[in-house]
């Protein structure tokens, strides 16, 4: 693993307690990382040192890093950590340099404007809170979410349906998602065995379970593709099924669900989630074949085989 740019520097000064260090995880995409270092680069609120963890990349994007005007540290993994091992690398490196707060991004997402960050410090300054998240929009259209997100037996689609209040305890973490760093105390950082696909779900698990206070404000946004295709309806969009086109994601998606059902604080749902997908896979796909598939990857998740596809 190396480094470049400005690394390990003393941080430069802030005020108390708001030094903010982005940690941006990125593979083979050259081009959407530059476009979302640019806007990064850009936040009214200062970004006191940018981390960029180049993920066992067939093209390395040293030089894209190096021509961001943030002061910044480059980590070239030579082993592909996975969104999860990833992120915890860059947010454990955050909190050796003395960060105060550590603002995530992918690299195929970008803050919608130069305010996100200051809103997101304000947010966060405001109602006391340990994270804070910006709504998460479609970036062809930014009316839309980019994932669906479920109140109640409803699933929200539109930034106008979930409206403009406050919403506690709803967070998307690894797309524009501010920490305080003494959050990471407590709920620690993502699990390298997941590699992709539940990571995000089950930091979010810890930080419910922690009693920490979070949440989205839908006063700031954050631009990604659209993810919505996954999330297959049924019984009239009452409820949904998480199926991905790709096979790597179906693989990881369908394993790591199994292992998070079976932690603390999502127990209770794991059989509701056998009945869903068994009405997904045999009344609606008609393949029992691929829920067979499901429940014995479900179970490898349980068993905690982190196998690799």
């Amino acid at each position: 693993m190396n480094g470049t740019g400005h690394t390990d520097p003393d941080l430069p000064a802030s005020p108390p307690g708001e030094a903010t260090v982005a940690v941006v995880v990125t593979r083979d995409r050259r081009e959407l990382l530059a476009h979302s270092l640019k806007l990064i680069a850009a936040q009214t609120h200062p970004v006191s040192h940018l981390i960029v963890v180049d993920n066992a990349p067939a093209m390395p994007a040293r030089d894209v890093v190096d021509n961001c005007p943030l002061p910044h540290t480059y980590l070239h993994s030579h082993h592909n950590l996975g969104g999860a091992g990833g992120f915890a690398l860059g947010m454990l490196h955050a909190l050796t340099l003395g960060a105060s707060w550590i603002w995530l991004a992918d690299d195929d997402g970008c803050p919608a404007d130069e305010d996100v960050l200051a809103i997101l410090h304000q947010e966060a300054r405001v109602r006391g809170l340990d994270e804070v998240s910006p709504v998460v929009v479609d970036i062809d259209r930014p009316d839309r979410l980019a994932f669906p997100l479920r109140r109640g037996l409803r699933w929200k689609r539109s930034r106008a349906a979930i409206g403009e209040e406050f919403l506690p305890g709803i967070a998307s973490l690894f797309n524009g998602a501010l920490f305080r760093s003494s959050t990471l105390d407590v709920v620690g950082v993502p699990d390298l065995r997941l590699f992709m696909r539940g990571d995000e779900v089950e930091l979010h698990r810890r930080l419910r379970r922690s009693g920490l206070t979070f949440g989205t404000t839908p006063r700031a946004a954050y631009l990604h593709p659209d993810g919505s295709g996954e999330f297959k309806p049924m019984l009239g969009g009452r409820l949904h099924a998480q199926d991905p086109e790709c096979e790597t994601k179906r693989y990881y998606t369908y394993r790591n669900r199994g292992y998070l059902l079976s932690q603390p604080g999502m127990r209770k749902i794991g059989a509701l989630e056998i009945i869903r997908f068994g009405l997904y896979f045999i009344a609606v796909k008609r393949s029992p074949r691929e829920f067979t598939r499901w429940l014995r990857l479900a179970s490898q998740g349980r068993k905690e085989r982190f196998f690799r596809c």
